[in-house]
Order: C-alpha cells, then sequence, then structure tokens
C-alpha cells in the first residue's frame, strides 16, 4: 500500500538532544538498557530488544579536510514492502492496513529473526535474547489510532521529525529537500517511494551510519 501515514526526518535540524529516543523509552515502557563510555556521545552504542530508536553520532573529515559531527535518529523505515515479514510466523508480525507501519505484535518468539533481520535493508529488527522476542519500533500506532503522533515526533523541540498523511509528507520531503540544496548541494531525500520514515540527509550516507539507505 503506497497511502497510509509518513514520518520525515530532518536531519539538518537535529542538535543530537536524544528527546525522541527518550520518549520512544518511555511511552512504549521499555527499561533502561546497561551500558558504557565507548568514547562516543552515542548512547546506548546500537539498538536491542528494548532500545528501538538510538540518535547516532558520527564525526570525521570529508573529501575537503574540514571536520563534521553529524546526527542520525536511526528507527524502523516501515518499508512500504517490508522484507522482515517473510520471517513471520502466523499474524504476529503484519502490516496494519490503515497506516501502513509495520507492527510486530503478539508473541514473535516463533518467527524466524534471521530471516527479518536478514530481509532489512537497514537492519533494524533485535531479538530478545531471554525470550525469544523480535522487537523495533512500531510506529506508535496506538497513538495514532488515538489521533496522536508517534513519540518520538511529538518530543522534537526543533522541528526535525514530521508526522502525517503520506501524500502531504511527500510534498513536504520535495520543498524541503529543494531549499537545502541551495546551501547543501548533496541534500537528498532518502529511498523516499520505498520507505515511510523518510530521511533528509545532507551530507554523503556514509557520514551518518551504516545503514543509511538500502
Amino acid at each position: 500500500m503506497a497511502d497510509g501515514k509518513s514520518i520525515m526526518v530532518d536531519v539538518s535540524r537535529c542538535t543530537g538532544c536524544r528527546g525522541c529516543q527518550i520518549a520512544c523509552k518511555q511511552w512504549n515502557e521499555l527499561p533502561a538498557t546497561e551500558t558504557r563510555q565507548t568514547g562516543s556521545y552515542q548512547n546506548p552504542p546500537d539498538m536491542n530488544a528494548d532500545t528501538w530508536k538510538v540518535v547516532r553520532f558520527h564525526d570525521g573529515r570529508g573529501e575537503d579536510g574540514k571536520p563534521y559531527w553529524n546526527f542520525f535518529s536511526d528507527m524502523c523505515r516501515h518499508c512500504l514492502a517490508p522484507g522482515c515479514l517473510s520471517g513471520a510466523v502466523g499474524d504476529e508480525m503484519i502490516q496494519d492496513e490503515e497506516t501502513g507501519a509495520v507492527v510486530y505484535v503478539g508473541d514473535t518468539s516463533q518467527s524466524d529473526f534471521d530471516i527479518a533481520l536478514e530481509s532489512c535493508p537497514y537492519h533494524i529488527p533485535r531479538r530478545d535474547e531471554k525470550t525469544g522476542q523480535i522487537r523495533k519500533c512500531v510506529m506508535c500506532i496506538d497513538r495514532i489510532k488515538d489521533g496522536l503522533k508517534p513519540a518520538c515526533v511529538a518530543s522534537c523541540p526543533t522541528g526535525a521529525m514530521e508526522f502525517g498523511e503520506r501524500d502531504e509528507i511527500l510534498k513536504k520531503v520535495e520543498a524541503r529537500v529543494a531549499e537545502l540544496k541551495k546551501t547543501f548541494p548533496k541534500a537528498k531525500a532518502v529511498d523516499p517511494n520505498d520507505v515511510r520514515v523518510i530521511y533528509i540527509i545532507t551530507d554523503d550516507p556514509a557520514h551518518y551510519a551504516e545503514y543509511v539507505e538500502a
């Protein structure tokens, strides 16, 4: 389905505050993740069964020798044709007909995690090693059904994230990319025809994270 809902994530407006990351945990009642200092502000270092959203920090020097420090609020892209569902057993991993959100519900421990992960070009699904459950962002579908924005979107203080009907979000993405290109020639939308969570980046994908685009 190509209609439904979408989220625009404009990384040029992200300050790395991690408010979205915390909001995700709070709304979904996910426990804290034991972590440690690894030399990066990115914390925890990666997603896991109890951390469905991570703000990635990436720094280095570009081809021109100038330093960069980029933030990437990583989460499930809610693909229009979700490959992860090929690992599903029964109806515990579904694509919601109304919103298009890819939702894992009920007992997912019998589904094939390896297939789900290998089929995801963004390397998103995670498995709870204790229970075998497969977990990831569900786009706060319970909030959406109640007429609310996803928790991450509602928490963003800079307007880096916007939520709405897919056709309207696509228009906003196109307009924002055109505006950013005036200052950032590399600005582009990432896989807008394939996903519901559409990122706008202004630098090379590799300067944000490993699995930015398919």
